[in-house]
């Protein structure tokens, strides 16, 4: 059946199919679990070799943006194939932060001018200085405007310790791109040492006001509550292949642990729960691409998303015994990312209550 507007299509293209063909050939080249181990434990997470390649050499930063603005003129589809992958890998580079939410900020800017381009191109990482956990359309701090500088403390700011450019929201509805050199930005601890998170403090600094901060945020958290769960989805579609992998692997009394009968029982809901979540994440992206029931789609699928994720992480760790427990096995990496991603954005409960808003479905 061919799709409608009424009915949008959630499988994958030829095109799309492509893309996340190169991107995980990249990343299996050049994002191996070892190196992203060894490069959490060290005081610079970011790989900043391996977002070069992405964003520079495959054009990656730049699906969001037109083509008459120096982007690749794709759609929210594409980069959500992008970020199954990145999710898979957990890699750690300023995707989600710089491509997508800073990026969809400036195209909701009048003035944002060469920093979309710039964006666009991979020359340099924005990020929009609004907490992680901030759910679209929830309200979010401000720093104050006086004599044309910026005084504040923004808290919470995942990827700000290699941003370029901050995009900061002001106390006169203004958002202010401050360049990151003069703010400074204090690490904060994180659960997941692939995103960290920072302390922006301002003071005294000195920004270029490129529009309304209001509807500029709002778009784009809308945006990066919806891809995210596409990011979730892969996370969660690592832990269910590895874990078949491994229980196929695994022998006990002679016998793959895999044909053990409570085991298939756990892997097959599992893996209805991770088709769920893949027809969640595709139909928010789709829905972001098309502009149709865009409020209400992205809400479903990040309701959805996080317990499902956290859930298949856990489920990895749990089956994969004993070396699921230990620090070199890339599947804690999952754990914490999706435990981290499961508060970005907005909790799934948040996401609920909006939903009920939404459809106007409220509780008694």
């Amino acid at each position: 059946m061919s799709p409608t507007s009424t009915q949008p299509d959630l499988l994958y293209s030829q095109e799309e199919e492509a893309l996340r063909a190169a991107v995980r050939d990249l990343l299996t080249d050049h994002c191996d679990a070892a190196g992203v181990i060894a490069r959490v434990e060290t005081d610079a997470p970011h790989d900043l070799a391996l977002w070069k390649m992405l964003a520079d050499g495959m054009g990656l930063a730049g699906l969001l943006v037109p083509e008459d603005r120096g982007g690749q003129g794709a759609t929210h589809r594409e980069a959500a194939v992008v970020l199954e992958e990145l999710g898979r890998a957990v890699a750690p580079v300023p995707y989600l932060t710089s491509a997508v939410v800073a990026t969809e900020a400036l195209l909701a800017c009048a003035d944002a001018g060469e920093l979309v381009e710039e964006l666009a191109s991979g020359r340099g990482i924005g990020v929009l200085a609004v907490g992680l956990h901030t759910a679209p359309g929830a309200a979010f701090p401000a720093v104050r405007l006086e004599d044309g500088t910026l005084h504040g403390e923004l808290t919470g700011i995942a990827d700000a310790a290699v941003a370029d450019v901050l995009l900061v929201p002001a106390d006169d509805g203004g958002l202010y791109a401050v360049e990151a050199g003069a703010a400074t930005v204090v690490p904060q601890t994180s659960l997941d040492l692939t995103r960290p998170l920072a302390r922006v403090v301002l003071d005294g600094a000195p920004g270029r006001r490129l529009g309304e901060a209001g509807p500029a945020v709002r778009r784009a958290l809308r945006a990066g509550a919806g891809l995210l769960a596409s990011e979730q989805l892969g996370v969660a579609d690592w832990c269910l292949t590895e874990t078949v992998r491994h229980l196929k692997d695994r022998k006990q009394f002679n016998r793959p642990v895999g044909g053990f009968q409570a085991l298939k029982h756990r892997l097959a809901q599992l893996w209805l729960e991770v088709a769920g979540l893949r027809a969640a994440a595709r139909a928010a992206a789709d829905a972001l691409a098309t502009g149709v029931d865009t409020d209400v789609t992205v809400t479903v699928a990040q309701a959805h998303a996080s317990p499902v994720a956290v859930r298949a992480a856990e489920e990895a760790v749990q089956l994969h015994g004993g070396i699921g427990m230990t620090w070199e096995h890339p599947v804690h990496l999952r754990l914490k990312r999706a435990k981290a991603d499961s508060i970005a954005h907005g909790t799934a409960g948040a996401h609920r209550e909006k939903l009920a808003d939404l459809v106007d479905l409220r509780a008694p």
